[in-house]
């Protein structure tokens, strides 16, 4: 097992809840998949979830056997493991799942079983295009970077990735990152409470890899339904102002209140289901819009996003739409912050990439500080390099 100074603890007790959710965050990610073995992170994933543990056998099988939740997730920086339980089966859950991750059986036939559940996986997103237009518009905007790649892998990676290589990412990428534990529960589960919670001290971070120009092109619209993306590049995670990214999403989002909303859907009726999102990483971050568009509507519906991220770069958001758009992203931290499961993600999750421990009040007063200027300033740096992908493409 991984030595403790390679965890730190965060929790939120409440002695009303009934329920115990833990959470693991460890900043390790699609990114980091060495050449030629992409999806390996993704792969790991699926067998750190899968492999038995001691006599409970496979860990997820064991949790739902006790009525419980657990699930994981690879994103291109980090992987989160999460399990929830009635808080009396806290304790055994907590050790299961730390060792699970910290000194696992990883075996052939684990990898095979896994291997046909990824391939079935990477098989069904390749048939919805509203999932294989997002790895495209990544794709495009962080063109020949570590971004840019799919989190999955490829078929032909994952079908060749061997036992050794997966190991050896466990043994010297995974083991060795600083890993966040979170704990949202009546109480913390056994065995937890010797765990730091301070911050491991890290050594001299990776140089960030340069970003090279975005991969744009006009897009070949199909002759059906598809699903456009349109976006650019935002900042990274170390701007400390990036929440008017987010409150731009609100406004060109698919609330009923978004000015996209009232000129896509309601004045033009080009689109009935569209959202944007903000991710931030390392050198950037990724806005976009996606909207699903019928034949013929696509570069209406493109003109229109342009037009409306034109006009907040030029005049920002007037004074009733900027406090709604507030209003809504201040409200979806404090539902997820209310809702055990999304608030121990949210803990973990945050834990990785704050210095001192996270507080909602402090991110819910930086969400409020965002101004028209701010939004206006997000939008132009969207707008610089502005990338359309549409999925399917005409053939």
């Amino acid at each position: 097992m991984t030595s403790a100074d390679h965890i730190h603890l965060v929790h939120a007790l409440d002695e009303r809840l009934r329920t115990t959710s833990i959470c693991v965050a460890i900043p390790y990610g699609a990114r980091h998949d060495p050449a030629g073995h992409g999806g390996l992170a993704h792969m790991l994933e699926h067998l750190l979830m899968s492999a038995p543990v001691g006599h409970a056998g496979p860990l997820v099988q064991h949790i739902e056997s006790l009525g419980g939740s657990a699930n994981a997730e690879t994103g291109l920086e980090h992987m989160l493991f999460w399990a929830q339980v009635a808080a009396e089966d806290a304790d055994e859950v907590a050790d299961l799942l730390l060792r699970s991750l910290l000194s696992p059986v990883l075996d052939a036939a684990t990898l095979e079983a896994e291997r046909s559940a990824v391939l079935q996986e990477l098989a069904a997103v390749e048939a919805d295009p509203a999932d294989v237009v997002q790895d495209a518009f990544l794709g495009a905007i962080f063109a020949d970077h570590p971004l840019g790649r799919p989190v999955g892998g490829t078929v032909p990676e994952i079908t060749t990735l061997d036992l050794d290589a997966v190991v050896r990412g466990h043994q010297e990428r995974f083991l060795t990152a600083p890993m966040a534990l979170a704990v949202v529960g009546p109480r913390l589960p056994r065995g937890l409470a010797g765990l730091p919670t301070g911050r491991r001290a890290e050594s001299e971070p990776p140089a960030p890899v340069p970003l090279g120009a975005v991969r744009a092109s006009w897009p070949a619209w199909p002759d059906s339904f598809g699903w456009v993306a349109v976006g650019g590049r935002s900042q990274g995670l170390a701007d400390a102002n990036r929440h008017r990214y987010a409150v731009l999403a609100n406004l060109l989002g698919g609330s009923a209140y978004s000015v996209l909303y009232q000129e896509l859907r309601v004045a033009a009726g080009l689109a009935y289901s569209f959202q944007a999102w903000d991710r931030g990483y390392t050198e950037a971050g990724a806005w976009r819009v996606l909207i699903g568009v019928e034949r013929g509507t696509g570069p209406k519906v493109v003109d229109i996003v342009t037009h409306e991220l034109s006009r907040l770069a030029d005049q920002g958001p007037t004074d009733r739409h900027l406090q709604a758009a507030l209003r809504h992203a201040r409200t979806n931290l404090i539902l997820d912050k209310e809702t055990p499961l999304e608030h121990v993600r949210l803990l973990a999750s945050r834990a990785l990439n704050h210095p001192t421990r996270w507080d909602i009040a402090r991110e819910l007063a930086d969400i409020a500080a965002v101004s028209a200027i701010d939004v206006q300033r997000a939008a132009a740096e969207v707008l610089a390099d502005l990338v359309t992908v549409v999925r399917p493409e005409a053939k």
